[in-house]
């Protein structure tokens, strides 16, 4: 996306360059021609395959057959791969692989979109990286070596590291801080080489390119116009179209592009300049755009000896080859990151981190679905003998969520930045690719299920799995519409009924939440039959479950400057104290049993008011946020109780807009549990799980959820780039903007400290966070806006979201000892929830497949290694990257089998270098041994990223850097290929093997 009413700063450059200012020598030009298609913004898939997608493809490819001299780069699989299967003939196919072949079309990045960077989580741009390079692979045999990031929102630290992992060597970003920009362009500082990360080796860097101040866009050079929807227009005129180049044209579109590169030369330090052409939604008439251009560039090349500049149509490789051989020394950019965005003084870029909460949620929980998804599948598929599931189904119900999931992180998707109705299309595509995975999971459960015995009309059959390569401990929630239940495990014992707690459910009265303790070994199940209890329990000696008992505390004013604290109610675990003021309703400390210190905890729900009258002044819209001031409260009232029982205590407050209102607008579910004081049991006992309910809000309201502590904090917040690594936010003063520029992503987490403890915060999903106050720290959890912005109105790109959204964080307080120690696996125990499948009992059951004699063996990974997949991806192409090409060259119409013993495993480092003397160190792990409970590991293979490499084979280029350490952390070079089953992992490292399992 990149809006409308630029500054015409082309047309302006013949008065800004200075008549002493001499170019330099034999300027080299590489026109790299592309078109930006967003994967849903303005418009739905459908609607722009038919406008313009599919003739950018068509015309592109007739183009680039018909002159030799052209170029193009595709970015956007989905788009690509829908042209392909769907519109391209033979002969156009045939036409691509041969442009593709001799470069003249080249795919960069590679991914099914372009992904945002500030609100997806890093295993979502993995997988929609994986299919998109799976599919370039697999039909062309080429990967994919230079990014295109071009228009995410900000830049994220986590994408070098990556994009490196993948086999990338050059990086392109463009969005960052318009102020940092020019500073940049000002001391020639555009090209730098990123290390992402702090804790590994350098080899796991890459060189990044910003495009200068005029972005992707080459403005003045559309001939093609916009498009027209919903098709093309029958007279072939379009709205936009420039002026064609004529002989009287013809002298300012030269002077036009050559003042534009001449300005661009002073801004880098090598001769080479890259010139982006094209825009959003260009090429769509190729012939018009290419025709206009050759005589543009014809006329440039006549007076080279002129001007010193030549010009060629290039591909993106083209560029930076170029860059690479010219051999200078680059300055090294450390693990900081480029967010929050901001293109001028008051358009900060942070709302959209809150934007279409809802949507949001629903990615996240999708991501988790198919998480474990992907890996009951593999255990599935490699241990059982398929006789009620067809593994050819089983991967097409797969790889509907997988396509959905990847195409919603584009970045206007999970940014909330869309029209309406392509949120719409959002949602539909996660719903019915979630409904598959379900009926998948429900399938195999029902394979894998204990016969039942006597089933009894009503009851219920409870499938609980764990996706995690760990022992998981934790609580788990079943709604029922019945209360008196008797519980027996897979083996046929009642289970002890103090396990148990059942409640009235806080969104249905009718209905009750069942509380379970659960113990699950990794990547394992447990069964329960949940019966109605129709007899005197006395009588037949079963234990009925504690129904909790709940104390009331009616509606307290919001009390203003005056004393609180004198009348405090606990609720405790083994490990904190909550301390809640009945005087307010509200929260009013914790003590934490590590340290002996009690913190002062208070939550409260705050709103910002925005003003919506764009012509006077700034507004906050999808993407900006931009307060008319301080936060206010946003509640007069607040009522609460208490539901205590044995194993789970819930705090339950409502909070409502005015005194009078019967619905609350805001509410707040705390949970404290009690279980086991194993170390399975550790990390159940370290957290306050909290779900909020916020909404419907009033119009051109910002609801955040403010958590103030008396912790000295000095206004430090951290939080996390993409749930890979943290990064420090200091509060920055700004004249202009300073709460909307102090707004940061957090997509799983972000903690405040002191030196004696730190407060943790683990969410769900993404939101915007921000320290806005010694001790503070202030979530945005949703938005509704209205403003007079005719653009946006035109397009339906308002915020007016009414909906009501359930957001879910878990808090863990403590030592930093502590808490360095728990985040990350109570961050993943959180994302990865053991998955509950549940089925009335009088449904028929497949005897016979599990009576006892199948036994599941657990998958358990050392603490500090989190198994990041386990798939089987179903791909078709070989290992060899040799034999691959031989394959496409000699059969390219033969169908091959998908490979279905050979899965897809990566791992990942939980840990930073230095974050703990145990839990940082090396880890090494028998891959033979852990996965022996899913068969015979007949060899490993290590890959890149993606899969499509062979890392023994793949040689990124290296850059030569001012820095004089070769490397960061521990170890000075990338862990080496594994020779057996043991590979060693190192801090943050993330290592993606293909294990190949024996047939059965």
């Amino acid at each position: 996306m990149e809006p409308r009413g630029w500054l015409p700063l082309l047309l302006q450059l013949g008065l800004m360059w200075p008549p002493w200012a001499q170019p330099e020598p034999q300027l080299r030009v590489f026109v790299v021609p592309h078109s930006h298609m967003d994967v849903g913004w303005l418009h739905t898939i459908q609607e722009n395959m038919q406008a313009y997608v599919a003739n950018v493809y068509n015309s592109v490819v007739e183009e680039l057959t018909l002159e030799k001299k052209r170029r193009f780069i595709a970015v956007e699989q989905e788009y690509f791969r829908l042209w392909w299967d769907g519109v391209a003939s033979d002969k156009q196919k045939g036409q691509v692989r041969q442009l593709v072949a001799t470069g003249r079309l080249e795919f960069v990045l590679g991914g099914q979109v372009m992904h945002d960077e500030a609100v997806t989580h890093f295993d979502d741009q993995i997988l929609q990286l994986t299919e998109g390079h799976g599919f370039l692979y697999e039909t062309f045999g080429v990967r994919p070596q230079f990014s295109w990031q071009v228009d995410p929102f900000g830049a994220s630290s986590t994408t070098p590291t990556l994009f490196a992992l993948a086999g990338f060597n050059a990086h392109v970003i463009s969005r960052i801080d318009y102020n940092l920009k020019e500073a940049m362009q000002d001391n020639r500082q555009l090209q730098f080489v990123w290390r992402g990360s702090r804790s590994l080796s350098a080899q796991q860097e890459i060189f990044t390119h910003v495009l200068d101040q005029f972005g992707y866009c080459s403005e003045g050079f559309y001939w093609d116009g916009d498009p027209v929807f919903p098709g093309p227009p029958k007279n072939g005129l379009y709205p936009f179209m420039e002026i064609p180049v004529t002989e009287d044209t013809i002298p300012s579109f030269t002077n036009l592009l050559v003042n534009n590169v001449l300005a661009r030369a002073t801004w880098f330090r090598t001769p080479h300049i890259l010139w982006p052409w094209g825009c959003d939604r260009q090429f769509f008439n190729a012939s018009l755009q290419f025709t206009n251009m050759d005589r543009v560039m014809e006329e440039v090349n006549k007076f080279t000896d002129k001007h010193g500049i030549r010009m060629k149509y290039a591909s993106l490789g083209n560029y930076f080859r170029a860059v690479h051989a010219h051999r200078l020394s680059w300055k090294v950019r450390d693990h900081q990151d480029f967010l929050p965005y901001s293109s001028e003084i008051f358009h900060a870029w942070t709302g959209f981190y809150a934007s279409r909460s809802g949507l949001k949620g629903l990615a996240r929980r999708a991501s988790s679905l198919l998480y474990a998804g992907e890996s009951m599948f593999t255990r599935y598929v490699l241990l059982a003998p398929h006789r009620f599931l067809d593994p050819a189904w089983g991967l097409q119900q797969l790889q509907q969520l997988r396509w959905a999931v990847s195409e919603v992180q584009h970045h206007d998707a999970i940014t909330g930045t869309h029209a309406g109705k392509v949120g719409d299309m959002f949602v539909e595509h996660l719903s019915t690719g979630m409904q598959a995975v379900h009926k998948l999971m429900a399938s195999i459960t029902q394979d894998r299920s204990p016969a039942n015995s006597g089933p009894e009309p009503g009851g219920h059959f409870a499938v609980v799995y764990n996706p995690l390569a760990w022992t998981v401990t934790t609580i788990i929630t079943l709604t029922l519409d019945f209360p008196s239940v008797s519980i027996t495990d897979e083996s046929g014992r009642p289970v002890p009924a103090q396990a148990f707690q059942v409640q009235s459910s806080k969104e249905m009265p009718s209905a009750y939440d069942l509380r379970m303790l659960t113990t699950i070994p990794g990547l394992s199940y447990r069964h329960y039959s949940i019966r109605p209890s129709r007899s005197s329990q006395k009588a037949t000696g079963e234990t009925a479950p504690f129904v909790a008992s709940t104390q009331h505390f009616g509606p307290r004013l919001r009390r203003r400057g005056r004393q609180v604290g004198c009348h405090l109610v606990l609720v405790e675990n083994d490990c904190y104290t909550v301390f809640l003021d009945t005087d307010t309703n509200l929260m009013h400390s914790i003590w934490e049993r590590r340290s002996n210190r009690t913190v002062r905890v208070t939550q409260s729900f705050m709103e910002y008011h925005v003003k919506s009258d764009s012509n006077h002044d700034p507004i906050s819209d999808n993407y900006v946020f931009t307060p008319s001031g301080r936060a206010e409260p946003a509640w007069e009232a607040v009522r609460m109780e208490i539901v205590e029982g044995p194993l789970v205590t819930e705090i339950r407050q409502y909070f409502y807009r005015e005194v009078n209102d019967n619905e609350p607008t805001f509410a707040i579910y705390s949970w404290l549990a009690r279980g086991p004081q194993s170390s399975d049991g550790e990390l159940l006992c370290h957290r306050i799980e909290q779900e909020y309910r916020v909404g419907p809000l009033e119009l051109n309201r910002e609801a955040i959820l403010r958590t103030s502590t008396d912790l000295n904090t000095g206004q430090v917040l951290h939080s996390d780039n993409n749930g890979y690594q943290m990064q420090r936010r200091p509060y920055r003063q700004n004249m202009w903007n300073t709460i909307a520029r102090n707004y940061y992503p957090m997509v799983q987490m972000a903690s405040i400290e002191d030196l004696p403890s730190r407060l943790v915060l683990l969410s769900e999903q993404a939101h915007g966070i921000s320290s806005q106050g010694n001790g503070q720290v202030e979530v945005m959890l949703h938005r509704r806006l209205w403003n007079n912005d005719q653009w946006a109105l035109d397009n339906n790109v308002t915020l007016n979201d009414s909906s009501v959204v359930h957001p879910v964080f878990w808090l863990l307080l403590g030592p930093r000892t502590l808490t360095s120690g728990l985040r990350q696996r109570s961050g993943l125990a959180l994302q990865h929830r053991p998955v509950v499948m549940l089925r009335e009992m009088n449904e028929t059951a497949h005897r016979g497949s599990w009576n006892g004699s199948w036994k599941q063996e657990a998958v358990t990974l050392p603490s500090s290694v989190h198994l990041q997949i386990l798939s089987i991806p179903g791909w078709k192409y070989s290992s060899n990257h040799t034999k691959h090409l031989r394959t496409l060259q000699k059969d390219r119409e033969h169908e091959a089998k998908a490979d279905l013993r050979r899965v897809l495993l990566r791992l990942q480092h939980l840990y930073e270098v230095d974050q703990d003397p145990v839990l940082s160190r090396p880890v090494t792990v028998n891959l033979q041994s852990v996965l022996r409970g899913l068969g015979s590991v007949v060899s490993v293979e290590e890959r890149s990223l993606t899969g499509t490499w062979d890392v023994s084979e793949m040689h990124r280029w290296t850059w030569s850097t001012r820095d004089p350490h070769g490397h960061r952390g521990n170890s000075s070079r990338p862990s080496p290929p594994p020779r057996g089953p043991e590979v060693t992992i190192y801090p943050k490292e993330i290592r993606t093997f293909f294990i190949h399992f024996q047939e059965q």
